[in-house]
């Protein structure tokens, strides 16, 4: 096999696994945008979202939403975008807060992590639903 071939074969796998997580994160954000309506449709407020920097201290951030784990790592805004909420930041981080970014959503949370809680998207967003209407 030459190292064309295998670099041809290479480049095909990432793209595969590449389109492999685009449908998944499509098909996790349906499961997110149902979330959202039902959220609304019960009236549960968003609430401000505190980040957490990597020494594990939280911090505020610039983002509102609900929160999909315990550990409260994890979270929907109202518009449907999914936040991680583990980040870096430096000292001042802790007066001024953080910028959130969005990332895909997976379809299982903490695939592959052995520090956490893992599982299906959905069990996570039913839960939470549960938990914001008690």
């Amino acid at each position: 096999m030459s190292s064309n071939s295998r670099a041809e074969d290479a480049r095909r796998r990432e793209e595969m696994a590449a389109a492999a997580l685009r449908n998944e994160s499509i098909a996790a954000q349906v499961q997110v945008d149902e979330f959202v309506a039902t959220a609304k449709s019960r009236g549960l407020t968003p609430e401000p979202l505190r980040a957490q920097l990597m020494d594990g201290t939280r911090v505020k951030s610039d983002q509102v939403g609900w929160y999909l784990n315990k550990a409260r790592t994890l979270a929907i805004a109202p518009d449907g975008r999914f936040f991680q909420l583990l980040t870096t930041g430096g000292r001042l981080a802790r007066f001024t807060g953080v910028k959130l970014s969005p990332s895909p959503p997976p379809l299982v949370i903490g695939r592959g992590g052995r520090d956490g809680e893992t599982g299906d998207l959905k069990d996570f967003l039913a839960r939470a639903l549960d938990d914001y209407t008690q």
